[in-house]
């Protein structure tokens, strides 16, 4: 397993991603809206910023008004997203996804609970 992107709460995606984009000379690499967000990953090379605006009142919308702007999760890539989440069961992590489901940019994904994970949202993701 590897670190694969930090998943942040913003209002503006188009604006935040064009400003570390300057900030941080690197590249936007991938742009979309996809279950009730506006989402972008930039590349810093060995890891991701997504960064979600929600178009709706979903998580990040309720994130964003209990905590405001900032880091929502941490994803971790897995090659074998079915035995990470055995692993997470198995040492009495509660899964909120019990089954991968799809992600942004097309991966599958499933988040764990914070409750179990030092108060982080965690989320595995297979390419």
């Amino acid at each position: 397993m590897q670190f694969d992107h930090a998943g942040l709460a913003t209002d503006d995606v188009a604006e935040l991603s064009q400003q570390f984009a300057a900030l941080f000379e690197v590249d936007i690499v991938h742009e979309e809206t996809f279950d009730g967000m506006k989402i972008a990953f930039l590349d810093f090379g060995n890891g991701y910023f997504e960064l979600l605006e929600p178009m709706d009142s979903g998580p990040i919308s309720r994130h964003l008004e209990r905590n405001g702007p900032g880091i929502h999760h941490l994803a971790v890539e897995t090659e074998d997203l079915e035995s990470a989440l055995a692993r997470a069961r198995d040492a009495g992590v509660e899964l909120i996804d019990e089954r991968p489901r799809e992600g942004a940019w097309g991966h599958s994904v499933a988040f764990l609970h914070p409750r179990d994970t030092g108060g982080i949202l965690l989320e595995f993701v297979e390419h």
